[in-house]
């Protein structure tokens, strides 16, 4: 009984190790090979941006919804700004007040030129008394000294009459100064008061609303996400070790969870020329052969760029490379070869095998 189960025993382990023996194996054949990039990403929408303020206050009104379909200017978010509504009316006043003493025939204006009317008649009074003056005594008529103190009234009226249109000249100007001033100052304090109305600055949708009605908000505070209306694009993470194989007009195979099974066409539009030192990653922006019907922006996917495709070439599974360049032939002998391209399953083979030769898993 005991050698019966000792010869048992024996056939077993002779049966387990001659299975073990038996080494998969494979014969090599052509196929078509392509080479592809692998990324991940997000899909956004076209021209996508975070809403900001440029003044601070509290949120007094919210005009829009989320999902809501925007036009340009179209305001999203009212900040309180009852201070600068009255810095706005007092530039208004102040620039009203202005352009009144402008206009010809105001206060100012008319007193200025009265004064320069009068001492151009006192200067042709004085002139002509002079000059009558010089004539009596060029005839030696009238004494020396009327004709100095004619003389001397008439230049002094010049002097008045010269001083008097400076002076209306400088007032002009200072006045057409002012009302520049003012109406500079009005167009500042009206931009100040349009800051508290945010708006949007393309058509587009409302994606999300960041903050609420009565919170206090800064420049620094996002208030919401504006996009194109139902057009995105897909925002890629390249590795630095891939970046350099991709390019604007390269095809991308897309599949995304919330597609499951399906597989959808794109092309790179744009590769932006800066790394992330952080990720050592670039951004690639692409779009959608055929857009799918229903997308929403953050949605995440994986994608293949396709750089090229070989077609019948040898090409055998990575698992039967052995260190890079060798594969087991018959006998279980190691020959060397050389490898092309390379997916995440098959690897061209460019020397070292023929077509229906048999080769061993390792």
């Amino acid at each position: 009984m005991k050698i019966l189960l000792n010869a048992t025993f024996l056939l077993v382990v002779f049966m387990i190790a001659s299975c073990k023996k038996e080494q998969e194996s494979m014969q090599v054949t052509l196929n078509d090979l392509t080479e592809s990039v692998y990324a991940s990403g997000k899909i956004k929408a076209i021209d996508q941006y975070f809403v900001y303020s440029t003044v601070n206050g509290i949120l007094q009104n919210i005009p829009v919804k989320i999902g809501d379909t925007i036009r340009k200017d179209q305001v999203l978010f009212e900040i309180e700004n009852m201070t600068s509504e009255l810095n706005t009316e007092n530039a208004r006043l102040a620039l009203e007040m202005t352009a009144e003493n402008n206009r010809k025939g105001s206060d100012k204006l008319e007193e200025m030129e009265l004064t320069v009317q009068l001492a151009s008649e006192k200067l042709k009074l004085d002139s002509s008394l002079y000059f009558r003056q010089k004539k009596l005594w060029e005839q030696n008529i009238g004494s020396k000294l009327d004709l100095e103190q004619k003389e001397l009234a008439f230049l002094n009226s010049k002097t008045n009459y010269t001083t008097s249109n400076k002076k209306l000249g400088q007032l002009k100007s200072q006045l057409q100064n002012e009302l520049k001033r003012a109406s500079i100052n009005f167009s500042i304090n009206q931009k100040l008061n349009g800051d508290y109305a945010i708006k949007s600055v393309m058509n587009g949708k409302v994606y999300d609303i960041l903050k609420e009605k009565g919170e206090l908000i800064s420049p620094q505070t996002p208030l919401a996400v504006i996009g194109k209306a139902d057009s995105f694009l897909l925002e890629m993470v390249v590795d630095e070790n891939d970046v350099i194989k991709v390019n604007p007009g390269q095809r991308v195979l897309v599949t995304m969870d919330s597609y499951k099974g399906a597989v959808m066409e794109a092309l790179i539009d744009r590769i932006y020329p800066i790394m992330n030192e952080r990720t050592r990653t670039f951004i690639v922006e692409g779009h959608f052969i055929k857009q799918p019907i229903k997308l929403f922006p953050n949605l995440s996917f994986e994608a293949n760029i396709l750089i090229q495709t070989k077609k019948n070439v040898i090409t055998i599974p990575n698992n039967y490379i052995i260190d890079g360049k060798y594969v087991l032939v018959e006998d279980k002998e190691k020959r060397e070869i050389k490898t092309g391209l390379r997916d995440y399953d098959k690897t061209e083979i460019v020397e070292g095998l023929s077509e229906n030769e048999t080769i061993y898993k390792p």
